[in-house]
């Protein structure tokens, strides 16, 4: 043991020692240096976190690269030190870190330093994927973590940096971001404003939906589509007369698509008429707008209209779904064979339709009748479901699911017991 310490503290000594020696070794002899000190793990953070403050932005950022690697929380500290450097490809791989370290795999998997390479090929394709992760709602993110992440949205070196922090702040659920996000969706850069509207989207503060509202103007079709989905997600009922503007005014179906989904997610019951006229439009995706909408204003004079829409036969699945979710948003919730509610659950398994049916369901959870209904599915259901179940649980936050989900963690499948573990991990927090 006793020679064990002495070992330890010459290998210490030696790794100090040579920090004070760098003037000897040229850029190329030092990087190999840093390298081999990332290997030695997070004993050598503070050794290699002193070549933060190199004016040789290769050693920083191959500094930066080994103090991710380690990846322990003992790497934050000096990752967010690195975030306020003043080159935008050392602030990327720092805030890159950063998330890596909450959700382990992004930097090789997801991250823009994953492939990085200089150039704006590489740029462009990786804004170019929208990127639907982020954490569970029980991660807890340091707040120096949130406050740099904050800090790079605003004042970045560079447009793809201060993106690039807008996505992770959307990964974090970074609410400290949402000032500086709100203020980016305003910038003269279309991707900074995209990945801050879908940063916005995922951290869900309602209060940030009327900054949007203007947005959904932009003469930049991607940048006014995302503004109208934002607007949705976040339930902004004042931008209501922005959304109708450009639901009169669209200048193609692919604009006012997302405009009527919009006021769909909206509900007023003033555009009760716009949903009527719309029901039985020949585009499925304006069709299936106007009866989620028709569902969700739950005027009993419109179920005619509905049912009528569901059982058609000849109709697109997307309207068979809304149609469905509108009946049962209305009070439908028997779980017979042909039932709205079942055939929702239903679709939970079918390849293609799965995310629809399950962002319905999602919604309808929240209903105290319609979990009921869910609970007394759950026995005879196919791993798919059960699953999907769990995640649908989770968002719903209620206490009665408790019981379901613990039967569905003592479940054969193990990924159905993970996902039912994870669900009453999230639900638990929340309700703490």
């Amino acid at each position: 043991m006793r020679m064990c310490r002495l070992s330890a503290f010459a290998l210490v000594a030696v790794v100090l020692v040579g920090g004070q020696s760098e003037d000897k070794f040229n850029t190329n002899q030092r990087i190999n240096r840093i390298r081999d000190l990332g290997k030695k793990g997070l004993r050598v953070i503070p050794t290699l976190a002193e070549n933060l403050s190199d004016p040789n932005r290769d050693i920083r950022i191959e500094t930066v690269k080994a103090i991710v690697k380690i990846g322990t929380e003992a790497s934050l500290a000096p990752l967010v030190r690195a975030t306020h450097d003043n080159d935008p490809e050392v602030q990327i791989r720092a805030t890159d870190g950063l998330v890596n370290y909450y959700v382990p795999g992004y930097v090789v998997k997801s991250g823009l330093t994953g492939p990085l390479t200089r150039g704006v090929r590489q740029m462009k394709a990786f804004f170019g994927s929208r990127n639907d992760q982020v954490i569970d709602p029980d991660v807890v993110v340091r707040p120096d973590v949130q406050t740099a992440i904050a800090d790079e949205v605003s004042s970045a070196a560079s447009s793809d940096a201060r993106a690039n922090a807008a996505r992770a702040a959307g990964i974090l659920r970074d609410k400290a971001a949402v000032p500086m996000l709100e203020n980016s969706v305003h910038a003269q850069d279309s991707q900074l404003i995209i990945e801050s509207l879908i940063a916005l989207q995922k951290i869900r503060d309602p209060a940030a939906g009327a900054k949007v509202a203007s947005v959904a103007h932009d003469l930049d079709e991607r940048v006014q589509t995302t503004a109208l989905e934002t607007i949705g997600i976040l339930r902004c009922l004042v931008c209501a007369p922005d959304v109708r503007s450009v639901l009169s005014n669209a200048r193609n179906l692919h604009i006012r698509r997302p405009a009527l989904e919009t006021l769909a997610m909206l509900a007023i019951p003033g555009d009760r008429g716009t949903f009527q006229q719309y029901a039985k439009d020949s585009d499925a995706d304006l069709r299936a707008s106007a009866l989620e909408g028709l569902g969700r204003i739950r005027e009993p004079e419109d179920f005619p209209l509905l049912e009528e829409a569901y059982n058609q036969k000849d109709a697109d699945w997307k309207v068979h779904l809304a149609a469905a979710f509108a009946m049962v948003d209305q009070g439908k919730v028997d779980t017979g064979d042909f039932s709205p509610l079942t055939y929702l659950w239903e679709n939970l398994q079918t390849k293609g339709r799965a995310a629809t049916a399950q962002a319905y369901l999602d919604e309808l959870a929240h209903r105290d009748d319609v979990r009921r209904a869910l609970f007394l599915l759950a026995p005879q259901s196919s791993k798919d479901q059960k699953i999907a179940l769990c995640s649908i649980l989770a968002d719903a936050h209620a206490a009665d699911a408790i019981p379901t989900l613990n039967t569905l963690s003592k479940d054969i499948d193990p990924d159905v017991s993970l996902a039912a573990t994870r669900a009453l991990r999230i639900l638990q927090a929340q309700r703490a």
